[in-house]
């Protein structure tokens, strides 16, 4: 396309959160994340970022609800549908390790014609799926 740079991503999803601390101790504490940035905005604001311990895919701001219509969308930015993709290279050990952690999953695993996955729930309900993709070749 004219005009456009070549080498463009998406680099941050911004997830609506309850409360900044408690989100940084599930996403780092359950799923293993890396708290990337944690900046101080003023007015209560902060920056907050989380990402895949192998800093490999999108960042996640954690952006902290600010009055009610953010508020109601907690835990239900998509409607209902899965929100968000985790996807690894070892289904199996990080099934394990997530459900030892205490990450609720919505179903059992389950293997599609596009790789191995589960649905699970963040602290907030948002839906997510792990999935380990079939490998090509």
């Amino acid at each position: 396309m004219r005009g456009f740079a070549e080498h463009r991503r998406i680099a941050t999803v911004a997830l609506v959160v309850g409360n900044y601390d408690e989100a940084i101790a599930w996403y780092v504490g359950r799923l293993g994340f890396v708290l990337s940035d944690d900046v101080d905005l003023g007015g209560g604001k902060r920056w907050v970022t989380v990402t895949p311990p192998n800093g490999q895919g999108a960042r996640l701001l954690l952006a902290e609800a600010s009055g009610e219509e953010q508020a109601s969308r907690i835990g239900n930015q998509t409607g209902g549908r899965v929100f968000l993709f985790l996807e690894t290279d070892d289904f199996s050990s990080d099934h394990q390790s997530m459900l030892a952690q205490g990450v609720e999953f919505r179903e059992a695993p389950r293997h599609e014609a596009y790789g191995t996955v589960a649905v699970f729930a963040d602290l907030y309900g948002n839906l997510w799926d792990l999935i380990e993709p079939k490998r090509r070749g």
